[in-house]
């Protein structure tokens, strides 16, 4: 995994608060997890199903077994480890049948009748169809079974008193399958289907509430996780070009797109996810997420026409200028580009102008922050991006001034104006990871 950065699955907590009565420990019955009792077109639609869910980034943590669990998660409730979901029968959940896993991805309770953290996302699983939650269990009960204890979570009271979760489930969890809405094409719902449930994009790319539920008046409006900024999927887009859905389906399925940059962060391994899913799910999301961000004023359409042009010539006029104006004193962003960045991103050198991509484009500096600190790295056997990182290079001074730089001179938005505390905060994370 990259950076230890989690997708969206891995949602904030609640901070909970009232009680709730415990659940009816459910039977011990044996289930049917043996590898020949499973289809092999079910436990292949299961892999499709999981990997768009993102189950192996969440469940997995640095160096250890794919979906053996121990990813930790820092939250502003505590800390939290995700769960052994191998079929070993002590560690894992080999002895869940699969009405117990049914009921985990519906209704967020365990086996044994316990109320689930929120950082399990059941309130988007509770939309996946029985067909389909059956052919991801399927697929998780015929991995490896690895014995593999997960750390004790560590979190504050009351988000770690397990029967009060049902206080935050009656304020904010609507369990329900995903309707069709007969108003929409077949490719707008499937897209709506996997968007709003499996793939779980709100978790990230929603802003949250101080109890960590999301809001959803705001859906896809933005959000963060693990220090980055998940940017909006709506209207609201800081995209410098327009988000198309077959731009949408390139970014999804490569990792990268032309006119909008390189997935990184919480996004890489997401893309690395989506690689080879079938066709058809990829275009249906990107169709549907694209739907969403749509704008038909004439702004939108004379950025889509304009913002290319725009973007190559301003990050020619800085390449030009940091080469032409060094340093006379202080610290000058000008000249850090031109040390550190220009060779690889002056005109015409780079794929994408870094004028055009969301990070540069962003509300706020965390993304850009993060990318020039720690680089970008393929994850192990992939093909992509490779930039390395400046965190031991460049000083706070010279990080700050680079970054002013690149929003001012490569892109038409307004300053950032808290870089400073942003790159404090940015580094802190970093130190924190493993």
């Amino acid at each position: 995994m990259n950076s230890r950065i989690v997708v969206s699955g891995l949602a904030l907590l609640g901070v909970l608060a009232g009680g709730g009565s415990a659940q009816q420990l459910l039977g011990a019955a044996a289930p049917s997890g043996d590898r020949a009792s499973f289809d092999a077109s079910l436990v292949a639609k299961g892999a499709a199903l999981a990997a768009i869910g993102n189950c192996r980034t969440c469940h997995t943590r640095p160096g250890g077994e794919p979906f053996a669990g121990g990813l930790t998660l820092d939250t502003p409730f505590g800390t939290i480890h995700s769960t052994n979901i191998t079929p070993d029968l002590e560690t894992g959940i080999g002895r869940w049948t699969s009405a117990d896993f049914l009921r985990a991805m519906h209704e967020g309770i365990g086996r044994d009748g316990r109320q689930l953290y929120p950082a399990f996302p059941y309130d988007h699983f509770t939309r996946v169809t029985d067909a389909d939650v059956a052919a991801i269990y399927a697929f998780v009960m015929t991995r490896e079974a690895i014995r593999a204890e997960v750390p004790a979570n560590r979190l504050r009271f009351p988000a770690g008193f397990r029967p009060a979760i049902a206080a935050w489930k009656a304020l904010f969890f609507r369990p329900g399958v995903y309707r069709p809405d007969p108003s929409q094409s077949e490719i707008w719902n499937r897209g709506a289907y996997l968007v709003e449930g499996l793939a779980h994009c709100g978790a990230c790319h929603t802003p949250r509430n101080a109890l960590g539920a999301e809001q959803t008046q705001r859906d896809l409006d933005g959000g963060e996780v693990e220090h980055w900024h998940a940017s909006s999927l709506t209207q609201t887009s800081p995209a410098a070009v327009p988000w198309s859905a077959e731009a949408l389906y390139e970014y999804l399925r490569r990792g990268h797109e032309s006119s909008h940059g390189i997935a990184a962060g919480p996004m890489a391994p997401v893309a690395q996810n989506l690689a080879n899913v079938p066709e058809e799910d990829i275009r249906a999301i990107a169709f549907y997420v694209a739907a969403r961000m749509q704008r038909q004023d004439a702004a939108a359409r004379e950025a889509a026409n304009g913002s290319m042009a725009a973007a190559k010539r301003r990050e020619a006029i800085a390449a030009d200028t940091a080469t032409a104006s060094p340093s006379t004193g202080g610290v000058d962003g000008a000249t850090v580009f031109a040390g550190a960045c220009a060779s690889c991103h002056g005109a015409g050198t780079a794929a994408v102008a870094l004028g055009l991509t969301t990070s540069v484009n962003a509300p706020d500096p965390r993304n850009v922050l993060h990318i020039t600190l720690a680089g970008l790295w393929p994850e192990p056997g992939a093909k992509g991006a490779l930039m390395p990182g400046f965190e031991g290079e460049l000083t706070d001074a010279q990080m700050i001034a680079l970054v002013d730089y690149l929003r001012g001179h490569l892109t038409d938005k307004p300053a950032w104006s808290e870089v400073p505390q942003r790159l404090q905060e940015v580094r802190l994370a970093m130190k924190s990871e493993p």
